[in-house]
């Protein structure tokens, strides 16, 4: 078991650490007791363990780099309700899980860091508990459950996911089939120059080339296109954009296109009429931006929040919202100092009452409601009130996007993974095209390019792209998804189901494939790559436009083949 030294904390706190391990799960169970009903202060827990088979760490925002770093500059994942999520995996250069942390308390702040330790070659671990303002309390107790078996990395993952799920109650909200099918985001293809006739035209396009909902981005709100958030706030519709709201989403249901509609939670910016009402009733400042968040603790400020959401609904007859800088709720400045005017001294339980009340008006209104969040606020807890969960704005970027997408994908369960909104240049070739497409398909994909500027060709590309994504989603999005190389940042993954696979290079060769149907997506800078598995089956390979470039049975126990970027080989 593990030495477990503390440091910080409430004076006169008492400190009952339980260890047990079965079948090489670890259960640290924690108990905090203060000597009477107090804010709790920052307090931090270190222990060892050896670095043999340490090679790279996994965490939900780690992104930059995973390889192990020295204790002096430790890889952190960051966690509370609005960010984040309370686990770290240390794995080995073969992706078997060494180490994986995870708590049962998915909300109260906290930071779990590892790195190596120069003197006896250990890991450092270190976890700290009320990193930010937590309501007072008398007693603190939660379960730290640490994997140590030598199991795939992302099997390690998933059993926390599913302990977050269904050990610990942290039930995930319904997803409706409308969120597992691709969507036309407005955001990079028009960012706030919104029109009513622009967005029409889109969506006439967009529903033949295989996307069924439209989210209509920042910019329905106000008549300034300067970008920013300082004209947010008081949610009223710029008739000279957006005509009349209700009518607007009618025509565009005509299309048989869902619609839903941006909005920055937090956010009040001083150019808003609210911004007077709510001056005395705000968190922090957000770069300088001339934009402010909200404070949830107050109930006026929930009351308003909501009742913006429930009437957008109501009266435009929108089909779900996408709600979006939840994690900009922090504490900094005067809004650590008390106010009685608060229902809530916690920020984690004001936030939590907010989403909770929003998820609950809004399927009251309609059970199938669209709501999607995006990282960093992806934990278990906000899948209590989301069904949509998006990769973090990576535009043109399909490396980011396509690790974004495999990151939630291990931890998110059934609640609907999107990618970014994928873009790119009109005239970059459809090979390159494609692959910001074909990089995320083990996620819903949304496009955001102007579709009326594309080429024939690229709108051929996106029709057949969507087209195989959608006769495979129940494989892409419901089988396993298991993944090679995460300190690589995934070389490849495949999605099994049944008797079918389908996989995703993105930098191996050599493909093994194992099912009665295996189908294979070439996004590595590969021409050609090398099959086993397939002997005595039939099989096509048709480029990124769905035209077929070769065909044949394989007689022999490998098969090399021609592969162009983004070519599909299905072999059966």
């Amino acid at each position: 078991m593990y030495n477990i030294k503390i440091s910080g904390g409430n004076e006169g706190a008492k400190y009952d650490l339980k260890q047990t391990e079965k079948d090489g799960i670890i259960t640290i169970d924690v108990n905090v007791t203060l000597p009477q009903t107090e804010v709790p202060k920052w307090v931090k827990f270190n222990w060892q363990i050896p670095t043999i088979e340490s090679f790279g760490v996994w965490g939900p925002l780690i992104s930059d780099k995973r390889s192990i770093t020295p204790c002096w500059a430790m890889r952190k994942s960051p966690s509370r309700l609005a960010a984040g999520m309370p686990i770290l995996e240390i794995f080995s250069k073969k992706d078997i899980n060494h180490w994986c942390f995870a708590s049962s308390d998915t909300t109260t702040p906290m930071n779990i860091a590892v790195g190596a330790h120069e003197e006896g070659a250990n890991v450092d671990v270190c976890v700290e508990l009320f990193t930010t303002l937590t309501a007072p309390l008398k007693e603190y107790k939660a379960t730290w459950r640490i994997d140590t078996r030598p199991i795939p990395f992302y099997d390690a993952i998933y059993g926390v996911s599913a302990w977050w799920e269904n050990d610990l109650g942290l039930k995930p909200a319904y997803v409706p089939d409308a969120a597992k099918m691709p969507m036309d985001s407005l955001w990079y293809s028009f960012h706030q120059v919104l029109d009513v006739e622009g967005i029409l035209e889109e969506c006439r396009l967009a529903k033949p080339l295989g996307m069924d909902t439209v989210i209509i981005d920042d910019g329905w709100q106000t008549e300034d296109n300067s970008r920013g958030y300082a004209y947010c706030g008081d949610w009223e519709v710029a008739h000279s954009k957006m005509g009349d709201m209700k009518e607007l989403v009618d025509r565009l249901h005509e299309i048989g296109i869902k619609v839903m509609l941006w909005y920055s939670v937090p956010f009040v910016g001083i150019h808003s009429k609210k911004y007077e009402e709510f001056k005395d009733m705000l968190l922090n400042a957000w770069h300088g931006d001339n934009a402010f968040a909200l404070d949830p603790r107050y109930k006026v400020v929930r009351e308003y929040l909501i009742n913006n959401y429930v009437n957008a609904i109501k009266n435009w007859g929108l089909d779900g919202l996408k709600l979006d800088f939840i994690d900009f709720f922090a504490l900094t400045d005067e809004a650590i100092k008390p106010d009685d005017r608060r229902d809530f001294i916690s920020l984690e339980e004001g936030i939590d009452c907010l989403m909770t009340e929003v998820k609950d008006k809004l399927t009251a209104l309609n059970p199938e409601i669209l709501i999607e969040f995006r990282q960093r606020y992806v934990g278990p807890s906000i899948r209590k009130y989301g069904n949509m969960l998006r990769v973090n704005d990576c535009p043109s970027d399909s490396f980011t996007n396509r690790v974004g997408v495999i990151d939630l994908r291990l931890t998110s369960g059934n609640t609907a993974v999107h990618s970014d909104m994928v873009m790119w240049n009109v005239n970059e070739t459809v090979e390159s095209a494609a692959l910001q497409i074909a990089s995320v398909l083990y996620g819903v994909p949304q496009v955001s390019v102007k579709l009326c500027q594309m080429s024939e060709e690229h709108k051929q590309m996106i029709k057949f792209y969507l087209g195989f994504w959608r006769e495979n989603r129940q494989v892409l999005l419901d089988g396993k998804l298991t993944v090679r190389e995460p300190l690589a940042y995934y070389s490849l993954a495949c999605s099994t189901l049944g008797d079918k696979e389908i996989f995703t290079t993105f930098a191996d060769r050599f493909i093994e494939c194992k099912t009665k149907e295996s189908t294979i997506v070439n996004c590595s800078s590969s021409d050609s790559l090398i099959i086993k598995g397939c002997k005595g089956r039939n099989y096509t390979v048709v480029d990124c436009l769905g035209n077929k470039v070769s065909e044949g049975k394989i007689d022999a126990d490998l098969l090399e083949v021609e592969m162009p970027l983004c070519a599909i080989f299905n072999a059966k």
